[in-house]
């Protein structure tokens, strides 16, 4: 069955070098198409106009625009860990020429913001205990990068 919604990327120049970097960090990722630009557009002519690539199943269209339009924290990638080994990889390789953000966030180079996030976190967080649920929300309050361990332990007590 073909994707109903794919989000779109906008980047100045970078969407190819963009969609070949989340490749190589994800898992069952690949590129899939690439176009280019034809004559008599704004942009030169041959050059990459949009990459389509999935990212773990995920299609995603990386489209080169200009300079119009840039990213910020209203739109974020969120990326469930299973384990902080994937925590470490993730924050990692994502961030590698971005920026740290809080509580998980980060931008990376290109400056699209990411989530990376234990799916325990989630469990924590709605955890019937009223108590158990602020002590975990208030260790990853504290936090850059999420420490998985440091939040059993706030969540516990």
């Amino acid at each position: 069955m073909q994707q109903k919604i794919t989000p779109f990327l906008w980047f100045e120049t970078q969407a190819e070098e963009a969609a070949e970097h989340y490749t190589s960090i994800f898992e069952g990722s690949r590129i899939v198409k690439v176009d280019r630009y034809p004559e008599g557009t704004p942009m030169p002519a041959g050059t990459v106009m949009t990459v389509e690539f999935e990212l773990a199943g995920q299609r995603y269209v990386a489209m080169n625009g200009g300079p119009e339009f840039t990213f910020n924290e209203a739109i974020s990638l969120s990326v469930a860990c299973e384990d902080q080994e994937e925590v470490d990889y993730f924050w990692a390789r994502l961030g590698e020429g971005g920026e740290e953000g809080p509580c998980g966030w980060l931008k990376d180079k290109y400056g699209l913001s990411w989530q990376i996030t234990p799916r325990v976190l989630d469990a924590m967080m709605t955890d019937p205990d009223p108590d158990k649920a602020r002590r975990a929300a208030e260790a990853m309050m504290g936090m850059k990068k999420l420490d998985i361990q440091a939040l059993r332990a706030a969540f516990d007590g």
